[in-house]
């Protein structure tokens, strides 16, 4: 199966006790963000021997860069190709998806754009516990755009960390959510233009804590895990983790 969660944030006790019992041999876990690279510590494992032990399992985990990750890190592993796509391999069933890249899983092709903007940047330090990579650039806006247009805008999912301006607006009216206004705008911006020109048939994104269907086929997950075919909700839990 091919199942979706939503932010992580390196808890490996969210990991180990609500995620990890869940995944069965051959499945795929898509995370939508802040997986939690340079941020994986816990009492029994150091992030290497926590990545470690994520290698000896059966399954596969793909994430999408959330805004807090650490970005050195992650451009320390070299670029390859897998199923279509750029990817940081960081084990080898633990694959961080490049920004705007196109993949194909189990015949069904999947867009994917992380990145976003830390409204607690002022509580931490660059480069230390928030990276100036958080953002975008714009070679990574003309990669998705370019990839997008290979494929006629026609994508079966679309995985994304943060979500399309109107859908924020939506949030806001809905949920009174916190947004980070300018800050992110432009990224905002952008996947409302993806949304305007796409045709999919579910849009997955993470960032705002809260596990809710809203419009336009698009859900925001976070404490939950969904079947990404039906976006049936496998389990759910109550876990507070900031």
């Amino acid at each position: 199966m091919v199942y979706v969660t939503g932010d992580i944030h390196g808890n490996q006790e969210k990991w180990i006790h609500y995620i990890d019992p869940i995944l069965k041999e051959q499945d795929i876990l898509l995370v939508t963000g802040d997986f939690g690279m340079g941020f994986w510590y816990g009492p029994e494992y150091n992030e290497e021997q926590f990545l470690d032990w994520l290698q000896t399992r059966c399954y596969t985990v793909c994430f999408i860069d959330g805004n807090h990750e650490n970005f050195n890190l992650l451009n320390t592993y070299p670029v390859k190709k897998w199923n279509g796509g750029n990817v940081h391999f960081i084990r080898k069933n633990v694959i961080h998806l490049l920004r705007g890249e196109v993949f194909t899983i189990e015949n069904h092709t999947y867009f994917v754009f992380g990145g976003g903007y830390s409204i607690d940047k002022k509580y931490r330090l660059q480069d230390i516990s928030w990276w100036i990579q958080e953002m975008p650039v714009q070679k990574e806006y003309e990669n998705a755009k370019n990839n997008l247009i290979r494929y006629k805008y026609n994508i079966d999912y679309i995985l994304t960390h943060t979500a399309p301006n109107q859908t924020i607006y939506y949030l806001k009216i809905k949920n009174k959510i916190k947004d980070a206004g300018l800050n992110e705008l432009e990224l905002n911006l952008f996947l409302d233009s993806i949304y305007q020109r796409s045709y999919y048939s579910h849009w997955y994104f993470g960032h705002f804590h809260m596990d809710q269907n809203l419009w336009r086929n698009q859900t925001v997950i976070f404490n939950s895990i969904r079947n990404i075919y039906t976006n049936e909700i496998i389990t759910q839990w109550d876990f507070c983790d900031g």
